[in-house]
């Protein structure tokens, strides 16, 4: 009897000393045996993420998923998924990163891990070019302010963000009507007009400026929000797979990659505010 519970015992422990190994590696072991790297994104958040003129994925994080599976040495599959399925996390195997431009909070570092920041970029306020009462982020009190859906500018709209690490960000506003959506949509209802549809919109400086050349009806206004560094997403429990993407985009920042890409999209290098 004391034979067979021993066994029992030591079966376990090495079950679970194994199965713990090969948790701990699971999504590295998973793209290397497959020999590709899948990579979920949104498709609407321009310059970043979005469809082109040929119905293909193109952007700055799309360029920077490909320079990643490249440096890995496997193939990229790509998937849009959705930004609130993404930063949900219980990924269940079915997507290995997220290059999405994600901003790390208290509140998402709980469902899912940033083991990289690999750019940054400062938050700005954007207004149609006719309005002249909007002149900084204080005057935003009662206005309707357009922000993704469940984006950090919500958050920050909402006067409920904070970037772990970094000094307690100021809300010199109160009583804003924030209007999540589509990035895309709410900048084209800006464009409509000042105060038609929206009175302002919060946005990164790179998705605000290539608005701006696309519509030649917008503006930025008032000085930078907040500087918002921007990690690379995994699902939550393995530090070896993490480990791997710090390593390989660290790379990527040292070899000039990242720096190539940024001035492709900005005409500035955006990852080396990221050091």
């Amino acid at each position: 009897m004391r034979i067979f519970s021993f066994l029992v015992q030591t079966s376990v422990f090495v079950a679970s000393l194994v199965g713990g190994a090969a948790y701990a590696g699971e999504t590295l072991d998973r793209v290397r045996s497959k020999g590709e790297v899948v990579d979920v994104l949104v498709n609407d958040y321009p310059p970043f993420g979005f469809i082109n003129e040929k119905n293909e994925l193109d952007g700055f994080d799309v360029d920077v998923a490909k320079a990643f599976a490249d440096k890995l040495g496997v193939k990229l599959k790509l998937e849009t998924p959705g930004w609130e399925t993404i930063i949900s996390g219980k990924w269940a195997g079915r997507w290995d990163v997220a290059i999405s431009s994600a901003t790390p909070t208290e509140e998402r570092a709980k469902v899912v891990d940033f083991p990289v920041v690999y750019y940054s970029v400062p938050a700005v306020l954007v207004v149609n070019k006719d309005e002249e009462n909007i002149k900084s982020i204080a005057d935003i009190s009662g206005k309707r302010v357009g922000v993704g859906t469940g984006s950090s500018y919500e958050a920050y709209v909402n006067r409920n963000f904070a970037i772990p690490g970094q000094p307690a960000i100021q809300f010199p506003f109160k009583d804003v009507q924030a209007v999540p959506g589509d990035e895309t949509v709410n900048f084209q209802n800006l464009a409509l007009g000042a105060g038609v549809r929206l009175d302002a919109i919060v946005a990164s400086l790179g998705t605000a400026q290539g608005q701006i050349d696309a519509t030649e009806a917008l503006k930025v206004v008032g000085e930078p929000l907040f500087a918002e560094p921007n990690a690379v997403v995994t699902d939550k429990g393995d530090p070896e797979w993490d480990a791997e993407v710090k390593r390989v985009i660290t790379e990527l920042r040292a070899d000039g990659t990242l720096g190539k890409i940024s001035q492709k999209w900005f005409g500035v290098d955006i990852s080396k505010y990221a050091e």
